[in-house]
Order: structure tokens, then C-alpha cells, then sequence
């Protein structure tokens, strides 16, 4: 049966002006129908916020802010095998990561529970004696959150968790091409006992996205996807002067140097690259690999290419799955046929993936291209999200530095050495948020997670997410019984 749903604003299931399909990327049929929104509605999802927020929410104390959050975690990892089947049927990701996500979202929401009733102000020593000056840290207000398809649970929880806490209202709009796990988790929400108006769904096209971003009755946006979306949403932020948290694309360079641990870099590379089928803004796409050790790097990594199990989503065994939708597919297919013309080697794969199990599904082969040049190649320039990997020489730690460097992204990063010297000296040199050592594509919630340069502003998770919800106000009181001269500004 195909479900049928409807979006939630103001705590109540509400029906768009038509439906369109959920598409599973395995069997290419359509299994869910997702409303989409009319301007009516978007406009009632941010009144009904800003009510919600002005009359409630942010009056709403931290300790019922942590304990609603709380409840939340708890029905979720309570929920997290069926929400997982969900996501994974929704974008094709495997359900081995998909209900870790789940547990690793419940972790994020206890996270900031336990900052909801610690969001403290400070108190301010002036030079003058006479003024008490303290401050204060407050809730922004309604906060517009907009996630993608290949981790909209994960992504949710990064945003949601720290609005929620802070004492925001918040209006989310999913990704048109994954939108069933966030509207289930609004029943969630609602089990949870938030009040109504403080969490809102709508769903759509990009049309809903915009009308959000534009909006001048909205008050912070924070968007997981696209550089070129991003840039759109940052315009019409600006327009408005709203603040916004960019998590946009990556081309991270996944570094292995001669001295490493080959065998930990490989399983490393691997895990850069081909889980979650290359689509993560994270992805380890360009490996760097030092001269002396190139040919046994590439040696293993395509042995282990050609032996990653392709497959059923929803099945254990599985390690990869297939493109979220038709259009990534095409694309990924269309960027390695670039890869071909341009000159880079392939070493494996390059063509959509073909066996028993894989007849209908958006599948492509794991992908290597060696001989590639970092500076006119477009797979080593553009976001491929996909599983392509290009491996680039180097000579030395400059160089490797220069490589990776030379591109306009700077989301995540990785060094493969045993020399610690070398570690540090690298993670100091890399433009990148994230520099992982010995590891790659590892999370934790107390860590702080964003990009520099296009792939984004503003982080995620930690302590540093939490402060981008909420804003300072000042506070200054003559404690003095003193009448100061009314023309002219008191600074002593």
C-alpha cells in the first residue's frame, strides 16, 4: 500500500493542495505520498510559530524544556528500528547506519537537554563603579529549519535539538525527496507533550523553501544541503537581516602518508568514500596519497572496491545502497563519464551496477580514478556525492598541503601518519572544520561540526550550536544615587 500524509502545523494533520510521490530508490516504485504545501499554509505554519514562541514557548522554563526533550530522545530510540526502515526505504541508505543515526539523533536531543536550564548570561565589570552590568541570553525566536535527503533525522537533530532547548519555535521543511521520517517524527513530538505551534512541518517543493526564507516574520534559518542553495538562501536571509547556519557541500581530501597504518588508512578511505554510497557532504572524495606507497594503496583500495555488497537497503548484509533518487543517479553517472573525457584513469567501476538483487535500484558500481588532476579535472573540483573516489599523488607534506587546500570547499578533512609531529603540524595547516586523524567520518555530539568557505557558516552540534539560537541582551543599572550631566554620554 502506498501511504498517504499530511503535514503538521499547529499540532494538527493538515492536507496540502496535492500529493506527490516518495519514490524508493531500490525498487523505483512510488511507496508514500507527501503533501504539498500551499503559500496558506506556510504562512500559518509561521504564525501559528510566532504565537506559540511570544505566548509560550519562550516563557517555558529549562527544566520543562529538558524533560520534554528527554521524552523525546527516549521515543525515539524506543522507535529507532521502524524509523530507520522508514529512512532507509525513503533514500536508499543502508539500515545498518540509518538506525544508528536514529540513536545517535536520541543522543543529540539528551545532549541539549541537559544545557536547557545551564544557558547562563555573565556578569560585566565596568570601569565606572556606579553601573551594575550583567547580561542575559535568550531565544531568538522562530527559527526556520531546513534539512536534505540523505540524513533527515540526523540533520534534524543537529538543528531541532539546540532550537528547542534554547526556547525556539521551529517550522522544518524536509527535503521533497525525503520527507516520511519527518512527518512521522512529528508524531513523535506530539507523544513527547510539547505544546502546540512550537514544532511545524511543511513539505514541498523548493517554492515552500523559498517563500520560509523570505519571510520577514521569521527570525533564524539553519539549511543542510547544496553550495548553490545555500548561497540562494543566504540572499534572501540577507534581505531581512536573519541570522542563518549554513551546512553546505564538501570536497574533502582524505590524505595517506607513507608512514601510516596502510591497512587502518584503507578501511579508512573506504569508509570516506563508499558509506552512505558517497552521499555525505563529508565525503573523503579526493585521496591524497604519498608517491612511495601509491601503487599498494591503489592495489587495495580496488580489491576492496570490488568486494563492497551492494544490495538490498534493508538487509544486514548489505554495505552499500543505491542513489537516493533518479536525479543524483544521473548525476553521478554523467560527472564519471566527465572523469572519462578529461583524461583520469579508471581504475574500477564507472558504470551503473548490474546483478541479482540490483535489476531495478539506482545502483552504480563503487568508482576509482587515478592520474587525476586536483587543478583542471572536475571530479577533483565539483561535489560528485556519490561513490567516486580520485586518487591524487603528492610528494610531501607541502604539497599535500597545497592539494589540499586548493579547493573552494573546506567542510571535512583526514590524515593518515603515525608521526605526531606530522598530525599536528597538518590539522593546524588544513582549511577544513573538521580535521579527523587516524579516523574519518566520525561524530560526537559535544564536537563541533560545520564547514569554512562554501561549505558553509555557523556549527553544529556542541555548546557553539546552542549560542547560534539565541542572542545577548544587555543589561546596565546606575546603582548610584547620583544625577549625571544629561548631555553628555556616561562613560566614568
Amino acid at each position: 500500500m502506498v501511504k498517504e500524509y499530511k503535514m503538521y502545523i499547529n499540532g494538527e494533520w493538515i492536507q496540502g493542495k496535492e500529493l506527490f510521490g516518495s519514490v524508493n530508490p531500490y525498487t523505483q516504485e512510488v511507496w508514500a505520498r507527501v503533501p504539498q504545501a500551499t503559500k496558506d499554509q506556510v504562512d500559518l505554519s509561521i504564525e501559528v510559530a510566532r504565537e506559540a514562541f511570544y505566548t509560550e514557548w519562550k516563557h517555558t522554563n529549562g527544566k520543562t524544556r529538558a524533560e520534554l526533550l528527554n521524552n523525546l530522545a527516549d521515543l525515539l530510540d524506543d522507535n529507532a528500528q521502524y524509523m530507520a526502515e522508514l529512512e532507509t526505504t525513503d533514500n536508499g541508505k543502508v539500515i545498518r547506519e540509518t538506525k544508528n543515526q536514529m540513536h545517535f539523533s536520541a543522543r543529540n536531543y539528551r545532549y541539549f537537554a541537559g544545557y536547557a536550564d545551564k544557558i547562563y548570561g555573565e556578569l560585566v565589570p565596568l570601569d565606572n563603579d556606579n553601573l551594575f552590568n550583567y547580561t542575559i541570553r535568550e531565544p531568538i525566536g522562530v527559527a526556520v529549519l531546513i534539512t536534505a535527503w540523505n540524513s533527515p533525522m540526523s540533520l534534524l537533530s543537529n538543528k531541532l535539538a539546540p532550537a528547542l532547548a534554547a526556547g525556539n519555535t521551529v517550522i522544518v521543511k524536509p527535503s521533497e525527496h525525503a520527507s516520511v521520517t519527518t512527518l512521522e517524527f512529528a508524531k513523535l513530538i506530539e507523544k513527547a507533550g510539547f505544546p502546540k505551534g512550537v514544532f511545524n512541518v511543511v513539505t514541498g517543493d523548493a517554492d515552500v523553501g523559498n517563500q520560509l526564507t523570505n519571510s520577514d516574520k521569521i527570525n533564524k534559518i539553519s539549511f543542510t544541503g547544496g553550495t548553490a542553495t545555500g548561497q540562494i538562501i543566504s540572499q534572501n536571509a540577507s534581505k531581512n537581516l536573519i541570522p542563518v547556519t549554513l551546512e553546505l557541500g564538501g570536497k574533502s581530501p582524505n590524505i595517506i602518508f607513507e608512514d601510516a597504518d596502510i591497512e587502518r588508512a584503507i578501511n579508512g578511505a573506504v569508509a570516506g568514500i563508499y558509506a552512505a554510497s558517497g552521499q555525505t557532504c563529508i565525503a573523503g572524495s579526493r585521496l591524497l596519497v604519498q608517491k612511495s606507497i601509491l601503487d599498494e594503496v591503489l592495489t587495495k583500495m580496488k580489491n576492496r572496491a570490488e568486494n563492497i555488497v551492494l544490495g538490498d537497503p534493508l538487509s544486514l548484509n548489505t554495505e552499500m545502497g543505491p542513489a537516493a533518487n533518479e536525479t543524483q543517479y544521473n548525476r553521478i553517472l554523467g560527472m564519471i563519464e566527465t572523469g572519462k573525457k578529461e583524461g583520469a584513469e579508471l581504475v574500477t567501476g564507472g558504470k551503473s551496477a548490474q546483478g541479482h538483487g540490483l535489476e531495478k535500484g539506482y545502483f552504480i558500481s563503487p568508482t576509482i580514478f587515478s592520474n587525476v588532476d586536483n587543478k583542471t579535472m572536475t571530479i577533483a573540483r565539483e561535489e560528485i556525492f556519490g561513490p567516486v573516489l580520485s586518487i591524487i599523488p603528492f610528494e610531501d607534506e607541502a604539497q599535500a598541503i597545497e592539494i589540499a587546500n586548493d579547493t573552494m570547499y573546506g567542510l571535512g578533512s583526514g590524515v593518515w601518519t603515525q608521526n605526531i609531529n606530522r598530525a599536528h603540524r597538518m590539522a593546524r595547516s588544513i582549511e577544513a572544520g573538521t580535521v579527523w586523524v587516524n579516523t574519518y567520518r566520525s561524530a560526537a555530539v559535544g564536537a563541533p561540526f560545520g564547514g569554512i568557505k562554501k561549505s558553509g557558516r555557523g556549527r553544529e552540534r556542541s555548546w557553539h550550536a546552542l549560542l547560534d539560537y539565541t542572542h545577548i541582551k544587555n543589561v546596565m543599572m546606575d546603582i548610584s544615587d547620583d544625577i549625571r550631566d544629561p548631555f553628555s554620554i556616561q562613560t566614568k
